[in-house]
């Protein structure tokens, strides 16, 4: 007897439908086929003791089992479910419907006791299975409102395998997992850990990070320790524009690749916040590995990603992000397989001025010997910084500043001007693939950040005066653009530049010296 169930398998972000075909005939072998790797082929044990303990036996059958396509690599345990399916479906004397198979997709990992383990990529499979047309998608339950989001399909989540056979069976219904998505989604969206009212002085780094949030810039802080780069940077999302379903729909898929979406929850309602270690490795940044997994860059897609210390990242790892943040997407090419991951996130970075920590500070002397700092500078590559647009140092906040009961401006305050501000860049780029001012291109700099006169020559005597690089010109344009939206100012005016020029602290040749 032959039967056929229906799974997938993730590549990338996307799923492929993956056609289980189970034969049944006479003897007692068991072979499994179609590029199996090993998780899948240990699977026939896990089946066994699931079905021993529910009281159920393995049919007594040479059992051929091919996973079509053949030349795709299956890999994982999430198959457990339909291969246990499609064996027992073969025993006419289980009761089971085989019509009701080719309506459903099935993916779950079995435990010994046979309840349904969580799997990785619930909600790119969700998609592929309607797209496919099936009826619906049986899973575990906990990954049940991760695919629930995905509409026009009947999700059901199931605790043990005992309930999806009952269900082929027909012995018992399950009840299909219903989620109000935007209402949930819009709930969650002003949920923050953290508040910009909680932060006392520092106003010009606030200031700088409304303008980075209002413009999508990279930005680094540079200060002595304790002076709160890390505090600040943790609450950068509260003042980050909301998600659009679009975008918390692809940054959900990430993350369901990579197994990161909480027990129970559908949608990611907040912009990601990706702070690695200094530790990590060149593929744990950017993604790949024997089992293809997206990498820190693709987790803080349409977020940030937090590089705490910058020099103290192995210089091979910071260089692998030059061009994810040009061109906001990663290909991995093995000589196995190639994957392709968004990777458009705001990067933000600090670092301490020297290693003692203590340049530049105004009560604290510095006791690094002469051409330590930039020697330590230097860790960081031209390129690199050349991405960042806007490069600014703290000092500590006095004690007067720390005992102030009064609290802050609220981040809601801010993040009200920083939305007004991408408004505007949306207007302004329309129809384009450049979605804020720190993706314009050389024509769209050219078009849409011109300054006048006035602007022009202040621009030079800020270049000639402190020695600024030429590739810092067009990095100061953009911002002055941004600084300018903020304002709600048609065109750029000197007070726009002066304020990004003063934005441009590494570039100048007196730093570090």
């Amino acid at each position: 007897m032959l039967v056929k169930t229906y799974a997938a398998a993730v590549q990338g972000i996307s799923a492929t439908m993956i056609t289980i075909e189970v034969s049944a005939s006479k003897g007692i072998q068991f072979f499994i086929v179609g590029l199996p790797d090993i998780a899948v082929r240990e699977s026939h044990e896990r089946i066994i003791s699931a079905l021993q303990v529910n009281g159920l036996k393995f049919p007594r059958s040479r059992i051929v089992i091919n996973m079509a396509p053949a030349d795709i690599r299956k890999e994982g345990s999430a198959y457990d479910l339909p291969l246990a399916i499609g064996i027992l479906a073969t025993d006419e004397s289980n009761g089971m419907k085989t019509e009701l198979l080719e309506q459903y997709l099935l993916m779950g990992e079995l435990s010994l006791d046979g309840s349904l383990q969580p799997i990785k990529g619930a909600l790119p499979i969700a998609i592929k299975a309607r797209e496919e047309g099936f009826k619906g998608f049986i899973l575990p339950h906990h990954n049940a409102r991760e695919a629930a989001v995905v509409n026009n399909l009947d999700v059901y989540g199931a605790a043990n395998i005992m309930e999806v056979i009952d269900f082929f069976c027909g012995k018992q219904t399950l009840t299909p997992t219903i989620v109000n998505t935007r209402e949930e989604f819009y709930a969650r969206q002003h949920q923050f850990d953290y508040d910009f009212s909680e932060v006392r002085g520092q106003e010009s780094v606030k200031r700088a990070l409304e303008v980075a949030a209002a413009g999508g810039h990279n930005i680094i802080m540079i200060g002595p320790p304790g002076s709160g780069k890390s505090m600040l940077a943790k609450r950068l999302p509260s003042i980050l524009p909301p998600f659009s379903l679009q975008e918390a729909l692809e940054t959900t898929k990430i993350h369901s690749v990579a197994g990161k979406v909480e027990k129970n929850t559908s949608l990611l309602a907040q912009r990601p916040f990706r702070s690695p270690h200094h530790t990590i490795s060149d593929v744990a940044m950017v993604g790949g590995g024997t089992f293809p997994q997206p990498g820190e860059i693709s987790l803080a897609h349409n977020g940030v990603l937090f590089l705490d210390e910058l020099p103290e990242f192995n210089r091979s790892v910071l260089e692998v992000l030059r061009q994810p943040l040009e061109d906001r997407r990663i290909n991995i090419s093995r000589a196995r397989f190639a994957v392709d991951y968004p990777a458009s996130f705001m990067l933000v970075a600090s670092m301490n001025p020297c290693p003692c920590g203590y340049y530049n500070h105004p009560d604290r002397p510095c006791l690094c010997p002469p051409g330590t700092v930039q020697k330590y500078m230097n860790r960081i590559s031209g390129p690199l910084l050349d991405r960042i647009d806007i490069q600014i140092e703290i000092v500590p906040v006095p004690f007067e500043k720390i005992s102030e009961q009064q609290p802050a401006e609220p981040s809601a305050a801010v993040r009200e001007r920083v939305i007004r501000a991408r408004e505007i860049q949306n207007n302004r780029f329309a129809g384009c693939n450049t979605y804020c001012n720190a993706q314009m291109n050389s024509r769209q700099l050219h078009q849409y950040a011109v300054p006048d006169k006035e602007g022009l020559l202040q621009l030079k005597n800020a270049m000639l005066q402190f020695n600024l690089s030429a590739r810092a010109y067009d990095r100061i344009l953009k911002v002055a653009r941004t600084i300018a939206d903020l304002e709600g100012a048609e065109n750029i005016r000197p007070p726009h530049l002066a304020e990004a020029i003063n934005y441009r602290n590494l570039d100048r040749e007196s730093w570090g010296s």
